[in-house]
């Protein structure tokens, strides 16, 4: 990792303990334009190098989102940043009914909260 990202990994892990998640530091959307520039974009690569350098067991993982327990419209990111992005419409659908299983929400509920008409009026979206 590079020097920024150690500092910035030793700022948030001063603050929260650890590094959370993206919905933790910005209330934004999942397709915001947050997460391709500025702090938001930092924070994704900053995230994601910490997370695979964990290198967490499934068990690890979920006990972390239990944490950090994602809104709906983050489901689908912390569906993948624990069991990796699915194949097949079939593969999603067993991870979304896995996150359920686990009390994190359905596919139904990320389905409605992904297209909130609050993040429809924000020029910040898709």
């Amino acid at each position: 990792m590079e020097a920024w990202q150690l500092e910035a990994i030793r700022k948030l892990e001063s603050e929260y303990g650890t590094v959370p998640p993206p919905w933790v530091v910005f209330n934004e959307h999942p397709y915001s334009l947050c997460w391709r520039m500025g702090g938001g974009e930092a924070h994704i690569e900053v995230w994601s190098d910490w997370w695979e350098e964990k290198d967490y067991s499934e068990a690890e993982k979920i006990e972390y989102f239990r944490q950090w327990k994602p809104p709906a419209s983050w489901l689908e990111w912390m569906i993948d940043a624990i069991w990796e992005p699915a194949d097949t419409d079939e593969e999603e659908l067993a991870n979304f009914a896995r996150a359920e299983a686990l009390g994190f929400g359905s596919k139904a509920e990320f389905d409605r909260a992904i297209s909130d008409p609050k993040w429809l009026e924000s020029d910040e979206v898709f």
